[in-house]
């Protein structure tokens, strides 16, 4: 799956209306294989990201869960130090 698509459920705050239509966007990315669309794609290829979009919100709302919602600042730090681990690189501490 791809990579830029990150988890948005059982956060504190929670996802964005941003970070909703950025991971639809993503996923109708890896679906169609385009980056952009062309002229004649581009209504359906944005049809998608809305509809994908749609069914995020959707689903988001209809979860349930009894776990503490996440922290996104441990999350963001959890992944610097899985990918320092992974990489062999010093961690950046933006």
């Amino acid at each position: 799956m791809c990579r830029n698509i990150k988890t948005l459920f059982n956060f504190d705050p929670p996802a964005t209306e941003n970070e909703i239509t950025d991971a639809s966007l993503q996923f109708v990315r890896k679906l169609s294989g385009f980056t952009k669309p062309s002229k004649a794609n581009e209504e359906a290829f944005n049809r998608a990201v809305e509809e994908v979009a749609a069914a995020a919100r959707q689903l988001m709302s209809s979860l349930v869960t009894n776990a503490e919602p996440r922290n996104r600042e441990v999350e963001i730090e959890r992944a610097r130090m899985r990918s320092a681990k992974r990489f062999g690189t010093a961690s950046d501490s933006n």
